[in-house]
Order: C-alpha cells, then structure tokens, then sequence
C-alpha cells in the first residue's frame, strides 16, 4: 500500500561475515521476502555487504569501498525494478583515492538511482573508528523524492542527532531512515546492556514524536569478531524497528536473529498530528542562534 493512506515498509536484519557475497545475497533474500509480504520500501542495515571493519585502523580496509554508480547499486537497482520496490541500501563509497564516504542510496521502484545520502556525524570511539575511513558527507540534510514518497535517510550515528531528523522534516521528509550497525562491548553487564538499547530506542521514537513522522531502524545483528584482536569485537544488538509518528512501536525484531520485519507505515497520521500539536508552527526560529555554536560557554 503506497500513497497518503499509508506505505508498507521492511527492514532487513543479518549477520554479516567475511564473505560479502554471502552477505548480499542475505540482503537480496530479505529484500525478496519482505516485497513478498507487500513491502514496497525495503531498508537494509548499514554497510551490509561487509563485517564492520571499523573497530580497527587499517588501509587494507579501504580495498573494499566501491564507486556509486557501481556493480553493488546496478544489482540492487535490477531487483528494485523487477519486484518494484524502493530499496534503501549502505555502502562504503570510493568517491576517489583517498576519499570515502558512508553512504546511503536509494534505488527507485524503475531501478534508478534516486539519490544517495553521504553520512553527516562521523564516531571516533572505542571499536568504532569511522573516522579513519570516512570523510563527513556533504549533501546536506536533503530527503530524496522517490515512488513511494519523500524519504529522509540519516545513518547510524545521525540517529542521536535531533538537528538532522528535524531538518530532514523541515525539508519534506516523509518517514525517516536509519540503517544502523551499533551493538555491546560483550564485557558490558545486563543492566548497562539495558540502558544502551533503551537510549537507542528511545531517541529515534523522540524523533518521530516531535517532527510528526514515522522511523524506520535496521540494525545489524551478530558477533563480529575485532580483526585485531585487542578487544573481544563487538556483538550488535538487532532490534530492528519501526515507530509510528507518535513515537509507538510498530513492529521489532529480536535482538539475536536474522529477521525480515513488514509493516504499515500510517503515513496520514502525520498531517492530522501536526494540527494537534503544531510543533513547526510553535518553532521560535528568532531565538535559536546560539544552536551554532559548539557550546555555550
């Protein structure tokens, strides 16, 4: 179902392993599934053609990022057209030597290239050393206008950001994206476990709730082990999920499983809430200057 009356969306949640034909092929299968369920968005996990290779710094690494237009985007392209849906996928783009970007792009329902979204925040943390691979996007915070509507795709680290769901929905977005590849340090307790996931959670539902709009997250799931060994890798938590425009939880996944979640967007909610609550017409722009700076000494 498409159209203002509502839009059926699937997330695609796998493990990843070395073998990235594998990996896509793992894609491709949830992608056909969940269009065989009534899908006609499909939002895959970030970077899902390759294990995490983030949690060190290495330059063999940069060997596996690929130019956009490319084999992975005409292959997922052709399977956008045959079962016509929009396909929402992440790469690791060679723009050219010595400049990569995580990116996300969004393969029309006809099979062409929409648009792309170039990761805007870029971590720098224990086990997450994007910044040695990725330079921070500069496309800006534009949704993509596509078959199925108007799409504002962020990834991971942009999902702790209200700035970018905000300008995303300023700009026209109609549901927000997030492929995401976030998990646990596995010498994390349960209760530290708890509160990271209910953070996550928790912060992509306020995004929704205050521009009015459904969230779509895809995350990865699994055990990667660090290639260097120093640390015991990370374990990604799943829990893929869709919220509706007040903040409810539509549909998620497990945490410890591969899984293909559908469901239905309620995208004409958005316009009835706003006119309850006009959180956009309520916007003090005059007095937002200091949201410029980095910090308010």
């Amino acid at each position: 179902m498409t159209g203002l009356e509502g839009l059926t969306a699937g997330l695609v949640q796998h493990a990843c392993t070395e073998d990235r034909e594998a990996n896509l092929a793992a894609s491709i299968a949830g992608i056909r599934e969940a269009a065989g369920r009534g899908a006609r968005l499909v939002l895959l996990e970030e970077l899902h053609t390759t294990r995490y290779f983030c949690q060190r710094e290495d330059p063999v690494y940069f060997d596996r990022a690929e130019p956009i237009p490319g084999a992975t985007t005409e292959r997922l392209g052709r399977l956008a057209a045959e079962l016509s849906v929009v396909i929402v996928a992440s790469l690791f783009e060679r723009r050219a030597a010595g400049l990569y970007h995580n990116t996300a792009v969004v393969l029309d329902r006809d099979g062409s290239l929409a648009g792309r979204y170039r990761k805007m925040h870029i971590p720098d943390d224990p086990g997450f050393h994007e910044k040695y691979y990725f330079t921070p996007g500069d496309l800006g915070f534009t949704p993509i206008d596509t078959a199925v509507g108007r799409l504002g795709v962020l990834v991971c680290w942009d999902q702790w950001y209200p700035e970018a769901a905000r300008l995303m929905a300023l700009a026209g977005a109609q549901v927000l994206l997030y492929p995401t590849a976030i998990g646990w340090d596995p010498r994390d307790e349960e209760a530290e476990r708890r509160r990271q996931h209910d953070a996550w959670v928790t912060i992509q539902r306020a995004h929704a709730v205050a521009n009015a709009v459904p969230v779509l997250a895809c995350n990865r799931t699994g055990d990667e082990p660090d290639p260097g060994g120093s640390t015991l890798g990370i374990r990604f938590w799943g829990s893929s999920f869709a919220a509706g425009p007040q903040g409810e939880i539509l549909a998620m996944a497990a945490s410890d499983s591969a899984a293909v979640v559908t469901v239905e967007l309620p995208l004409a909610r958005s316009e009835e809430l706003r006119r309850l609550w006009p959180y956009f017409r309520d916007r003090r722009i005059d007095a937002y200057q200091d949201l410029l700076r980095r910090y308010r000494d």
